[in-house]
């Protein structure tokens, strides 16, 4: 589990193919990679996308990716020096500073355009069809890994306005208009879905479904 808060910015050092799957090496800041952050069989989130730790050392580690990761992620279209933001897995005393994420990317978004102001950054960034009912105004989303908020929705288009601080602590100051990156919704309203699914059903049993939640403020 993560938060969104990226810890680090590393740089893809390798990716090589592997049984349909890939090895990835990474390179990453040395506190970062301190023992007491990073260990052997440990998750960390690389733009979103939760890796094991098959290996590490004083300035890289490296990780195993199946087909299906390769598949869904924007992994298969990086290539040596792209820049991969850094998170180790939440423990206990974890300071919950972004949301709740999986690091399960759902979908592929499209940046559509950017606009660089004194005080913020405008990012429109294009949602996959099956993934606009998640996005909800003021609702977080994790992008390449990044929890942000999302201030506006336009059709398919969903607007991230980004304060200097985390462009200054991600890779996010690299995006550019026809960059793809990965896209994570909020946990909760995956389940809260399902949940209403499940109970639209008339052979199951319960009371939950859209009109109980909003008859309840929710």
């Amino acid at each position: 589990m993560f938060t969104g808060i990226v810890q680090a910015v590393g740089t893809l050092l390798q990716i090589t193919p592997r049984q349909g799957g890939a090895a990835v090496s990474i390179k990453a800041p040395h506190e970062f990679l301190q023992e007491e952050n990073v260990k052997l069989g440990d998750s960390i989130a690389c733009n979103g996308v939760c890796l094991t730790v098959t290996s590490f050392d004083e300035s890289s580690f490296t990780a195993d990716m199946s087909s299906e990761t390769l598949s869904v992620t924007c992994f298969g279209g990086y290539s040596r020096g792209s820049l991969i933001n850094l998170e180790a897995a939440c423990t206990p005393g974890t300071h919950l500073g972004g949301h709740i994420m999986q690091g399960h990317v759902d979908g592929i978004g499209l940046i559509r355009s950017r606009t660089d102001r004194a005080d913020s950054t405008e990012i429109m960034i294009s949602l996959p069809s099956d993934l606009k009912r998640y996005v909800a105004m003021k609702g977080s989303i994790a992008v390449d890994g990044v929890s942000l908020t999302v201030n506006g929705i336009e059709g398919d288009l969903m607007r991230l306005t980004l304060i200097p601080h985390t462009m200054g602590a991600t890779a996010i100051s690299n995006w550019r208009p026809g960059a793809k990156v990965n896209l994570e919704a909020d946990v909760l309203a995956r389940y809260l879905e399902r949940l209403c699914q499940f109970n639209s059903d008339k052979s199951a049993q319960g009371t939950l479904d859209l009109n109980t939640l909003i008859e309840n403020g929710f």
